[in-house]
């Protein structure tokens, strides 16, 4: 794996080793970043379920301002951690141990976009989307990685599915927050 433009363009980045974890392949971020390109730029960005942290790192090299990467596995944070060293964006990132549906409980954080690629075959996104869509502020976006063979997630109430892309086996659904509508008087 390797980031694809940005300030890191073509640094390398490992994956934790082991079967439970399916890193996004480069064809599918480069889609998912080239369809949010110019709305990254200075983005509190929240990487769940962050596996490598490439999702995130790839948003910082492309000009988040910050990235918060949650995986509850061990393994999988001292390989975030790793990658965000190795592309030097430790100010820029905040790497939590912690299960993904208790930190989206629990946390204050307002984020611009969320990057959801959980465990296939879990249900996992249409679990964890009422929690996620509470902390993405107005205008903001769910980015949500699923198996070709699921249904295209269930859409909280206040957001819209902006499009929804196939890749083979993936599929990627962009999902937006709509800005409350504002009354003339």
């Amino acid at each position: 794996m390797r980031v694809i433009t940005g300030i890191a363009r073509g640094r390398r980045i490992n994956a934790p080793e082991g079967l439970d974890v399916r890193p996004t392949t480069d064809k599918v971020k480069e889609a998912v970043f080239s369809a949010i390109q110019f709305e990254i730029e200075g983005t509190h960005v929240l990487d769940l379920f962050a596996g490598s942290g490439q999702m995130g790192i790839e948003a910082i090299s492309r000009g988040a301002s910050k990235a918060v990467f949650v995986d509850s596995s061990q393994r999988a944070v001292r390989c975030i951690n790793n990658n965000i060293r190795s592309v030097g964006f430790e100010k820029q990132s905040e790497v939590v141990s912690r299960d993904s549906y208790d930190y989206i409980k629990l946390t204050r954080n307002i984020f611009d976009i969320v990057i959801l690629d959980p465990p296939y075959r879990h249900n996992h996104i249409d679990n964890i989307l009422p929690f996620v869509a509470k902390k993405v502020r107005n205008g903001g976006l769910i980015i949500c990685e699923y198996e070709s063979e699921a249904d295209e997630p269930s859409v909280p109430e206040g957001f819209t599915i902006r499009k929804t892309y196939r890749y083979g086996k993936i599929n990627v659904s962009i999902l937006c927050k709509s800005s409350p509508e504002v009354s003339e008087e």
